[in-house]
């Protein structure tokens, strides 16, 4: 039996590949509506269907939820979230930064093309206004 989550509440919630802390904005049947708040694992990059890979695939550029965007989750992949809630460019920073560092101890081509793909993604992320 899984718990009922309220609007309002803060939770932790799976979006593909990506974990986010967020606010659920809406209860349906089977999703909550979660607001992004904060990044707490970056999505993985590359063709899911063929993990590791860099030969003969696509390799998918995929960028975290955008801070304050709404998200359809199935309920089974939200969960409350107790702590402090972190701001969303620092906690992207980090996610990010912890993504780059797993890669870089792997020292794969598919981590090397990760991390590759994860730096062009920083510069986007955080370009100076």
């Amino acid at each position: 039996m899984s718990q009922q989550l309220e609007v309002g509440q803060l939770v932790t919630g799976i979006y593909k590949t990506g974990k986010y802390i967020g606010e659920i904005t809406m209860v349906k049947e089977t999703n909550y509506v979660m607001r992004v708040l904060a990044v707490v694992n970056h999505p993985t990059q590359g063709d899911l269907h063929n993990p590791n890979q860099v030969e003969g695939v696509f390799f998918h550029e995929r960028r975290a939820l955008a801070h304050r965007e709404q998200v359809n989750i199935p309920n089974v992949y939200v969960k409350p979230f107790y702590g402090e809630l972190p701001s969303y460019e620092e906690s992207l920073k980090t996610a990010l930064d912890k993504e780059i560092a797993e890669l870089e101890a792997n020292g794969s081509a598919f981590a090397l093309k990760s991390i590759e793909v994860l730096r062009g993604l920083e510069k986007d992320y955080f370009k100076l206004t």
